[in-house]
């Protein structure tokens, strides 16, 4: 059985509304919050992590 993706809302959006969504698993799904119908970006976990270990590190 194929479940819906439990989205959150990322804690490095801004609190402005400039938000993305963040699914968790297998892949990770990212998407903006204000445009969701045209869909997410797929990342592999290994990436995910890494770009937000860049992000923790003020490397980006």
């Amino acid at each position: 059985m194929k479940r819906d993706p439990h989205w959150h809302k990322s804690s490095y959006s801004a609190s402005q509304g400039s938000c993305v969504e963040v699914a968790e698993g297998p892949v990770v799904l990212v998407r903006d919050t204000q445009h969701r119908s045209l869909g997410h970006i797929a990342y592999p976990p290994q990436a995910w992590a890494a770009f937000l270990s860049d992000l923790k590190q003020d490397r980006l």
